[in-house]
């Protein structure tokens, strides 16, 4: 559904007053553009269900999957105008918004482990960036898990220069623009909902995605090898529409609030066991075949993809990239 064709019922939306929310339910529209069965997918339904049980009733949730209202493209905008209340797009998506510093996600091998990812989102990093999205209208409520990546295509690729002149989908990014560059490889933009059909008819040779991607969208069948690189992160910030969550009575919001604590804390629980689950089932399904890379092809990847953090610094700010890397450091890991 477009966004033109919704504008008229922003006109007929009641002014956020307290004469307004007396008319209950408050309905929250959470649009997403995954399958119901991703980590995300759960989360969100999970949030529906346990605000939906805080608020004795207030408060609807209404969740919309797999892009059932709006594009990758077209969401935040959706968000901003108040056509949806609440959406948890990828974290890639708020550099084109023009809030850049969000592509520090987008780097690769910028996470080595969780345990620095969380110390980022959870700490004084993720505080500072979701405060720079108000002045676009928008409230940053929680960051949910989702994974590593991995490497798909229709050819065997073991190293970076496997990659050479092969079509790989990305999101739109700067930072993932480079980092294809950089093994030799030609980035498309496209639509989350449009990958599968570009995979098919062979617009794109392969992408990069956590396996419960992959496997929900079912890539995989079109797609003859999958490599576990792990060369990158896909995450997601949960958000609202700043005017929409200001103006909710604050007994709602402090239930909404809770609400979205324990459904990220879910999130978070089952993000890697799903993608673990969606590998194997890859593996099982037999049409694509699963490479894990060995510790001189990951180092070969490191190697190849690292010096794009480097690259990025006067996009993405120099004192953020030293900052993240410096949790690394902090929790001991190399």
């Amino acid at each position: 559904m477009k966004i033109k064709t919704l504008l008229f019922s922003l006109f007929t939306l009641p002014l956020i007053s307290g004469a307004a929310f007396a008319q209950t339910p408050i309905v929250i529209k959470f649009s997403h553009v995954v399958a119901s069965d991703t980590p995300k997918g759960k989360a969100a339904e999970r949030f529906k269900e346990l605000a939906e049980k805080a608020t004795k009733g207030k408060v609807r949730v209404e969740v919309y999957p797999n892009s059932m209202l709006y594009k990758d493209k077209e969401e935040l905008e959706a968000l901003q105008l108040g056509a949806v209340q609440m959406l948890a797009p990828s974290l890639a998506k708020f550099g084109p918004l023009g809030v850049k510093e969000f592509e520090v996600f987008d780097l690769p091998y910028i996470f080595p482990t969780k345990d620095v990812l969380y110390a980022v989102t959870e700490g004084q990093i993720g505080r500072d960036l979701f405060k720079k999205l108000e002045s676009k209208g928008i409230t940053g409520l929680a960051y949910w898990d989702n994974g590593f990546k991995l490497m798909s295509s229709n050819k065997p690729v073991h190293l970076p220069s496997d990659l050479k002149g092969q079509k790989l989908r990305i999101q739109s990014s700067k930072v993932l623009d480079a980092q294809m560059r950089a093994v030799g490889a030609i980035p498309q933009v496209l639509a989350f909902s449009e990958v599968y059909q570009a995979l098919q008819t062979g617009v794109v040779d392969g992408t990069e995605n956590p396996p419960s991607n992959l496997y929900t969208q079912k890539m995989h069948e079109v797609q003859k090898h999958v490599t576990v690189t792990n060369h990158g992160y896909l995450g997601y910030a949960v958000i609202v529409n700043k005017k929409f969550w200001d103006g909710l009575p604050a007994d709602v919001r402090n239930d909404l609030d809770a609400a979205m604590k324990a459904a990220t804390k879910y999130a978070n629980a089952i993000a890697q066991q799903e993608n673990d689950n969606a590998l194997e089932a890859v593996r099982k399904s037999g049409k694509t075949t699963v490479y894990v890379l060995t510790e001189k092809e990951k180092a070969e990847w490191r190697k190849a993809l690292l010096s794009v953090q480097k690259d990025m610094e006067n996009r993405i700010g120099k004192d953020l990239i030293a900052n993240v890397n410096k949790e690394t450091a902090r929790l001991g890991i190399k």
